[in-house]
């Protein structure tokens, strides 16, 4: 019985990730094929995909675009998550869990609708569309995601270490830098990389508030209509996707580094 059932979770383990990843590799597999067109069988290998990538303008700048939005994006949640989880996991504050489901509301919320009211709202107030808009908006909803990830990682410390720098006469302030920033470091790193991705990756909210300026993903969509360009996209894609790859091993390596510090450090 049990054999069994091992056996069908590894078989629908095994269909799942090809499922998932099989597609993903085919964008690899054409960037490097001789043709426009995504058909077998493939024709020559070539690397001019890449090279029209780069010589792309318009795509280096919509890269560009979306990597100044991810950035700020991810610094102003990880920072507002941060003092937000620093709150909730140290003091005792009357109706948390409403706070904290209110705070959650643009997790639930659909995009789309999201979209549509942070534009009524800026045309109201007569503000103009820029990347600005963009990052404010992505920055509504990765602050929950980054003060998720950093409230899992600051009850996971003992927190008889700051106890006990501040029995030695440190202030609250240097006890964070030199106890708390240190220990929670993992989650931090964590949460800048997840706020970034999500708002590397976003489309509606930079589809509504967005402007001349176009992000990465508003620049592929439009691409996606010429066939002659589609290559390009795919060179793009796989570039994305082997730094993702490596995004997220670092990342993981990060999280266990943390644990064993952590671990070594309650020893």
């Amino acid at each position: 019985m049990n054999k069994s059932k091992f056996g069908a979770l590894g078989v629908y383990t095994v269909l799942y990730l090809a499922f998932l990843y099989i597609p993903v590799l085919f964008i690899p597999l054409f960037s490097f094929n001789d043709s426009i067109y995504i058909a077998f069988p493939l024709k020559e290998f070539t690397l001019q995909h890449y090279v029209d990538m780069i010589e792309r303008k318009p795509l280096i700048n919509a890269l560009y675009n979306s990597l100044q939005v991810g950035f700020s994006v991810s610094v102003i949640s990880t920072i507002f998550g941060m003092l937000a989880a620093k709150t909730f996991t140290k003091y005792h504050i009357p109706g948390t869990k409403p706070l904290t489901a209110f705070i959650s509301i643009p997790l639930v919320i659909p995009l789309i609708i999201l979209g549509i009211s942070l534009l009524t709202v800026l045309k109201y107030f007569d503000i103009k569309l820029s990347l600005f808009t963009v990052g404010a908006a992505h920055t509504v909803i990765c602050i929950p995601f980054a003060m998720f990830v950093l409230i899992s990682r600051l009850e996971g410390f003992d927190k008889s270490m700051e106890e006990a720098a501040q029995d030695l006469g440190e202030t609250p302030w240097i006890t964070f830098w030199r106890v708390t920033f240190p220990l929670a470091m993992p989650g931090i790193i964590a949460s800048l990389l997840l706020c970034f991705t999500i708002s590397f990756d976003e489309f509606i909210l930079a589809f509504f508030l967005g402007s001349d300026q176009p992000t990465l993903p508003l620049y592929m969509w439009s691409q996606l209509r010429f066939p002659a360009k589609l290559p390009s996209v795919l060179a793009l894609g796989s570039v994305i996707f082997l730094t993702s790859f490596a995004v997220v091993c670092f990342a993981e390596w990060v999280r266990r580094r943390g644990v064993q510090t952590q671990t070594g450090a309650a020893i």
